[in-house]
């Protein structure tokens, strides 16, 4: 059975907050997805641009520009070499669907219905080194290229005259999400991705007010981030927008999953503070 395309076309938008997320290190290419309709990247042709330059890379030279073991370097080596300048599903699969780890696993899309995933389509964008930004459902092939990456560091890949990737992908990741804020008639977008990665998007370019939920545990006494229960947090709110369809900011407030409250005393206008005891 073929996948079915997902035209940009046909959509009818429902006014809600936009969400930013992070891709994962971890993937899953192997479990089959729920959904058959799919997308393409909207930035594809930047992406073979990308890719023909990184397959010139050896393993070692990947594993030293990225910082990553030489195993590893290996895997992405081979990635790159037998990359498919068009996805299928053949070699591919919905981002969504894709990409495992802390944040995925508090999103749980194993959880959402086929309308969760639709409506997911059109109010999250998942950042990415590789990709710049990535609908859910846009088909994705098998790499690690973490934003952070300078790739001025490998003579072999001047010919993108970049230093880094948040320059290579320049304003293109802010025009898309510019974009989108119109299509869904609301200009609200939370913030659920690291730093790492919402550092691509031009803060003051965008056409919408930002705002970063803030999740805090409390340990020695004192209410602080801890990484692991923060990216969780991070998917599960996510979740609970798609889920429940939020449109207001006021409506975010009301999140408690996993014994999470929201802190008002902590919070101002741009960061809303949840934490737990």
């Amino acid at each position: 059975m073929s996948m079915s395309k997902l035209s940009r076309h046909n959509h009818i938008y429902f006014r809600s907050v936009l969400i930013l997320l992070s891709p994962a290190k971890t993937l899953d290419f192997e479990t089959p997805a729920p959904l058959e309709t799919h997308s393409d990247p909207e930035f594809l042709e930047d992406t073979n641009t990308l890719v023909e330059q990184l397959r010139q890379l050896s393993a070692s030279e990947l594993s030293t520009l990225m910082k990553i073991s030489d195993k590893l370097g290996a895997l992405n080596a081979s990635r790159y070499q037998t990359w498919q300048p068009s996805s299928d599903r053949d070699h591919a699969k919905q981002a969504i669907f894709a990409f495992q780890g802390d944040v995925y696993q508090g999103l749980d899309v194993a959880s959402f219905s086929k309308e969760d995933c639709e409506f997911a389509q059109d109010h999250l964008r998942i950042l990415s080194g590789l990709y710049g930004i990535l609908r859910p459902l846009d088909l994705i092939q098998p790499y690690r290229l973490e934003m952070g990456t300078k790739i001025a560091k490998s003579q072999k890949l001047q010919a993108l005259s970049a230093n880094t990737l948040y320059d290579f992908w320049t304003e293109k990741p802010t025009r898309a999400i510019n974009q989108q804020l119109n299509q869904i008639n609301n200009q609200t977008i939370v913030n659920l991705a690291s730093n790492e990665y919402f550092k691509v998007v031009k803060s003051d370019l965008l056409e919408g007010k930002i705002i970063t939920p803030v999740f805090k545990d409390w340990k020695n006494d004192k209410y602080k981030i801890i990484s692991f229960y923060a990216k969780k947090a991070r998917g599960m709110m996510a979740a609970y927008i798609i889920k429940n369809r939020l449109e207001k900011v006021e409506d975010l407030k009301n999140f408690n999953e996993s014994d999470y409250i929201y802190s008002d005393e902590q919070s101002d206008h741009n960061n809303l503070v949840f934490i737990r005891k």
